[in-house]
């Protein structure tokens, strides 16, 4: 596996990988060592994760430069990606013995009862584009509620792979209750046929969502996916119009537009379309391209090559369409994979730009004529991940978001995921939720007990 800084497209470091025998041993040592975690207590599990907690922070910097250097998010964003980490291990630290605690229910019995317990070894597979919190999302709930942990994680983060994996060690968590399997994708398969692994979770594309629950729906697992999304910024006739392009330029921006939460297609009223433009156009102009690692800088580097080559390729595809390019539209003059901030108008249905989920720094901006129009805009995607409603009626606000159908969807705010509340998609955004009950409750065994 090798390591390569999308800024200057040096080669950082190469890295051995597992062979299959080399797997079939960690994955023997994983769940010999479940076996006794899976007896430790809420309080034992938790002091772990808040030592885990302490260790983010302290190195904070570091992991923030190291996630930079391999897949391009500015520095800022890598320092706040890491205390997001660290949120979440505190949180689940804190609140899994509540969340999991029995539950007494009504029955015939004298006594019937829920319990949760946990199901075993978790196989994570992971993408590139938030390399520690995607892990951490996945990780810390996994196991707080008793299960073991092994991941794949995305194969040009090699170096974040195993940085957390000793940050788990450092923590004193047992050596192999959570363990990195340096693996390419052609490699998974196998690893969620074996015996030992009980459930699967993954977050990164619709194809390699069909073919992780193709392969384990042929071995009765369960599995979680967060697959794509192509996230609507709906703003009405009575937005706050400023307010609403500050957190539309960070909504489409974050991490070079590589999120799936990004918002990506920007639906506005037509009697406030011409203002959204030039507004957004302006707060995009003064937007600073540069060197991740460089503090002030806004915009870095997109992950890879065939990143650059996709957004580009939707883009020109979109304008031969018929779309009206605003700002941006090409690769800047710069070593990297850069590509410039992007205004496309005028967009309708058959532009890859509102078709199709846009994985880069494009906003694409679809004039309606109303608040229904708006809903069926909305609505009309194969992807059901998020989506936000901006206007000054919060109880409109809040009925428009009732008809939106995705897994969330924010008021006059920013679209994010949050340890205390689920997060997830519906369609082909995927199915289960992480984060919050919801998702602590997805590998666990939910087992009635009746006693007479």
């Amino acid at each position: 596996m090798q390591s390569l800084n999308p800024a200057t497209c040096e080669v950082l470091k190469n890295y051995p990988e597992h062979t299959s025998s080399e797997v079939n041993k960690i994955l023997e040592k994983v769940q010999q060592e479940w076996q006794s975690w899976k007896e430790t207590s809420f309080a034992y599990r938790g002091e772990l994760f808040s030592k885990a907690a302490n260790i983010l922070r302290t190195n904070k910097d570091f992991y923030a430069r190291l996630m930079t250097t391999e897949m391009g998010k500015i520095l800022r964003e890598s320092q706040a990606e890491i205390e997001k980490c660290a949120n979440a291990c505190e949180f689940f630290a804190k609140e899994s013995g509540n969340l999991l605690k029995d539950q007494i229910l009504a029955s015939d019995a004298s006594r019937s009862l829920v319990v949760f317990q946990p199901l075993g070894v978790i196989l994570a597979v992971m993408p590139w584009n938030f390399p520690f919190w995607q892990v951490f999302r996945f990780a810390a709930p996994t196991m707080m509620a008793g299960n073991a942990a092994v991941l794949k994680h995305s194969s040009n983060v090699p170096g974040c792979a195993l940085a957390i994996e000793s940050i788990f060690r450092d923590a004193g968590f047992p050596e192999n209750i959570f363990r990195t399997l340096m693996i390419p994708s052609k490699d998974v398969e196998p690893v969620i046929a074996h015996p030992h692994i009980m459930a699967v979770t993954l977050t990164g594309s619709e194809s390699a969502g069909i073919q992780v629950a193709g392969t384990a729906g042929k071995h009765i697992k369960k599995t979680v996916l967060e697959l794509g999304g192509s996230d609507s910024f709906i703003v009405l006739e009575d937005a706050d119009m400023d307010k609403a392009v500050q957190i539309a330029v960070t909504a489409r921006m974050i991490n070079q537009g590589q999120s799936c939460i990004a918002a990506k297609r920007f639906i506005v009223v037509e009697s406030r379309v011409k203002e959204f433009e030039e507004k957004i156009k302006v707060a995009l102009e003064s937007l600073v391209i540069g060197d991740p690692l460089e503090i002030a800088t806004n915009v870095g580097p997109m992950a890879r090559k065939d990143l650059v080559d996709e957004i580009d390729a939707q883009v020109q595809e979109s304008i031969r369409k018929g779309a009206r390019l605003i700002l941006g539209g090409k690769r800047p003059n710069r070593d990297g994979y850069y590509y410039l901030p992007t205004i496309l108008t005028e967009v309708r249905k058959g532009f890859p730009v509102y078709d199709q989920e846009t994985f880069g720094p494009v906003v694409a901006i679809i004039p309606v004529k109303d608040e229904e129009e708006a809903v069926i805009v909305a609505n009309d995607s194969i992807f059901g991940l998020g989506g936000s409603v901006w206007t000054k009626d919060l109880k409109r606000g809040e009925a428009v978001a009732r008809k939106i159908n995705t897994g969330a969807v924010f008021v006059n705010g920013l679209t994010k995921s949050d340890p205390r509340l689920p997060f997830g998609g519906i369609k082909k955004s995927g199915y289960g939720r992480e984060l919050s009950e919801y998702g602590i409750k997805e590998f666990v065994n939910i087992k009635t007990i009746w006693i007479c």
